[in-house]
């Protein structure tokens, strides 16, 4: 009997790691020599760096860089173990968690520390890269990014604009003669699971402004200042961004990204499924059972996430797919449109939202015992 554990983090609480080896552990009481492979998975999002690089023995590096306000932090990425692949999350150097409630500020938050990232993985020689969009304070559509790899951003006068996103408003051209040549050799997987375009009362500015600290009239000033550079960079490339799909994610950075970069977009737990070369461990034939999790099954769980990523792809190879939660809030109509066999909750009994987060990995593992003793029953009858 051979079994892949790959579930998501439960946030909050336990890593996808050790939700993996909490259930790894469950399975072991039941039958010790029970053959389990462990992926700690996630969907692009928060986590998705070290669950990339614990599942290939991959190794961070730390690398001094600036926060979205322009002061020096330590910044990290993650390369795999193929030593070709660089994990960047935008949310280590340009993210919402650096910043307290009082300073955030999408009219001058910028995302150069990311830039700086990407520039340090180059000069190391990486030629691929994961880009999580998630978690951004920015509304810049990536100029910041764009800057750090030597791209300037001139005003009418020639003169180069200062950082964030309200600055785009004055935006006249925009010259890559003095580009890193790296970056002409270099692939951009983006990691992004929203289809919100670069402008429009579903854009970038309209839609995730307000969590990034911009006001009505803010906002009003903001999409203006996108609309600007989204009409440069048209004249630039022939590129039109305006109204692509996927575009408006991280405050418009995937659509500065995917004008200028060898970039292109897609869902976040793909790219986690590839790097981790799932498809061809389920495709193989020797996976008998698939359990996953997540901290919560319910409606979302269908867009993007780990447990729909992993059952769509079991499906294929019809292997069962068990999955452990959190809770589990889904009826049985929505089982079935997800091929999903089963789901479970870990709560075994009255307890509060403290109680079962403290005790996740007692009751994953319970639960994961519990699960197993069924499965292998059932298999004997059969």
């Amino acid at each position: 009997m051979k079994l892949l554990i790959a579930p998501d983090s439960f946030k909050g609480s336990l890593t996808s790691l050790d939700v993996a080896k909490a259930i790894e552990s469950g399975l072991k009481k039941v039958d010790i020599h029970t053959n389990t492979t462990i992926l700690p998975m996630a969907d692009g999002g928060e986590g998705t760096l070290t669950a990339l690089i614990k599942a290939t023995n991959g190794e961070v590096i730390k690398v001094n860089v600036l926060d979205s306000l322009g002061r020096e932090i330590t910044g990290y990425y993650g390369i795999l173990g193929n030593s070709r692949t660089a994990v960047i999350e935008l949310a280590v150097a340009s993210g919402l968690p650096l910043l307290r409630q009082s300073e955030l500020n999408p009219y001058v938050t910028s995302t150069y520390g990311t830039g700086q990232l990407i520039n340090h993985a180059l000069e190391k020689g990486i030629d691929s890269f994961i880009i999580c969009l998630g978690g951004s304070a920015t509304n810049d559509a990536g100029a910041g990014i764009l800057k750090a790899l030597g791209f300037r951003l001139l005003d009418k006068d020639g003169m180069e604009l200062s950082e964030g996103g309200l600055a785009l408003r004055n935006l006249a051209a925009i010259d890559d003669k003095n580009v890193n040549p790296s970056i002409r050799r270099a692939t951009f997987q983006l990691a992004c699971d929203v289809n919100n375009p670069f402008i429009g009362v579903n854009g970038a500015t309209h839609v995730f402004g307000p969590q990034k600290g911009a006001t009505v009239a803010q906002i009003v000033e903001l999409e203006q200042a996108l609309k600007v550079f989204a009409d440069v960079v048209y004249e630039k490339t022939g590129r039109r961004i305006h109204d692509l799909k996927g575009a408006g994610a991280a405050g418009g950075t995937a659509g500065g990204l995917l004008a200028f970069l060898n970039a292109s977009l897609h869902p976040g737990v793909e790219i986690v499924m590839e790097a981790l070369k799932i498809p061809e461990i389920l495709a193989d034939g020797n996976i008998d059972l698939v359990i996953t999790g997540e901290g919560k099954l319910d409606y979302q769980t269908g867009f993007g996430k780990v447990v729909a990523g992993l059952t769509t792809l079991a499906n294929r190879s019809k292997i069962p797919v068990v999955a452990i939660c959190g809770q589990v809030e889904m009826d049985g109509s929505v089982f079935q449109e997800l091929g999903l066999t089963s789901a479970f909750s870990i709560t075994n009994g009255p307890m509060g939202l403290d109680e079962a987060m403290g005790n996740a990995s007692i009751l994953l593992e319970h639960t994961s015992e519990q699960i197993y003793r069924l499965f292998l029953a059932r298999t004997v009858r059969q």
